[in-house]
């Protein structure tokens, strides 16, 4: 797929620049503008976000958060280690914030701690999935930041519909997953009886022919 889009980027770079060069030349020098530009604007968003996650963690605002979500936490992930449950908790916070970027390394460090050894994603493993990409925002900073980059007049009327779009989303989500969570159980059950059948199948031939 990598080679296909490389193919089709290549032939219409080559189509632009026979057709019309200086246009070709010039798209591409205000592309790479923009993308630089667009770089340096989401790199100080980040670098705010990631100091003021810093901060919280030197002055244990984490903790306190950590012991605030902690209930949810446990009844969400039942089963959890402390550790997972930490990081869960700090992933929930910096997407609370927007900040996807410092989220991305707390989730990966969750999701390692959920593993229970198979190549299979658990349950809580898929929910947290879930939660994460429906994640609730209270402040979506990275939004915000485009908008302003863009050159928007009120980049901050993003928050109210951001906020209960993803409420709305993550409330379906973790219902959703619940349930589909209930009923892979359902079928694993069923799936460790079945086998044990043709046994006693076989125990009530033997006791007839007796």
């Amino acid at each position: 797929m990598n080679l296909v889009f490389a193919v089709m980027i290549l032939v219409a770079l080559v189509m632009l620049v026979i057709v019309s060069p200086e246009s070709a030349f010039t798209i591409m020098i205000g592309g790479a503008s923009s993308a630089l530009k667009l770089a340096f604007t989401l790199i100080a968003i980040y670098a705010i976000w990631l100091s003021v996650l810093s901060l919280m963690d030197g002055i244990g605002l984490n903790k306190a958060m950590n012991k605030i979500f902690r209930p949810i936490t446990k009844l969400l992930f039942k089963g959890e280690s402390d550790l997972a449950l930490e990081y869960i908790t700090l992933n929930f916070s910096a997407n609370l914030l927007g900040m996807g970027g410092a989220a991305t390394p707390l989730g990966i460090k969750a999701m390692e701690c959920m593993q229970d050894g198979s190549e299979k994603a658990t349950d809580n493993m898929i929910l947290f999935m879930v939660i994460n990409s429906t994640s609730i925002q209270l402040i979506p900073a990275t939004i915000i930041g485009l908008r302003a980059a863009a050159g928007s007049n009120s980049a901050s009327d993003i928050i109210l519909p951001s906020l209960l779009a993803t409420i709305i989303s993550t409330v379906t989500g973790v219902i959703l997953a619940k349930i589909c969570a209930k009923f892979r159980k359902k079928e694993k059950q069923v799936q460790d009886i079945e086998p044990r059948a043709p046994l006693f199948v076989n125990a009530q031939k033997r006791s007839a022919h007796k």
